[in-house]
């Protein structure tokens, strides 16, 4: 999935691949990763959205589109969503520190396992 960001998410294909049917994967995808595999999806792909909006000057729409998004309303919609912000918002407040991946992982989303190690 974090590979194929990009792609249509094919859920019955994901549970072939881990030998369940899609019903019980979703389940336990949801149980291990907190979150089903759709906002599993959506988060990474917003995530992917946020760096080259702080790294790059493609247009917003270029960078829904690469992030796989086929519609600018949705795109700008699901980054909302999540962020709290539009994207032409989060890029006008410019570059941000570069922060350690573990520290990001651990702040942008609860675990039941406790804090990441660095």
């Amino acid at each position: 999935m974090d590979r194929h960001y990009a792609e249509p998410l094919d859920v019955p294909a994901l549970a072939r691949v881990a030998l369940l049917s899609p019903s019980h994967f979703t389940r336990r995808f949801r149980a291990v990763f907190g979150e089903t595999p759709h906002q599993y999806l959506y988060r990474r792909r917003i995530e992917r959205a946020q760096r080259l909006l702080r790294t790059t000057d493609l247009p917003v729409t270029e960078i829904g589109h690469g992030v796989g998004y086929a519609s600018l309303g949705t795109f700008t919609r699901t980054f909302r969503r999540l962020t709290g912000e539009t994207p032409t918002a989060f890029r006008r407040r410019g570059a941000v520190a570069p922060v350690p991946g573990c520290v990001a992982r651990a702040w942008g989303r609860s675990s039941r396992f406790g804090e990441a190690a660095c």
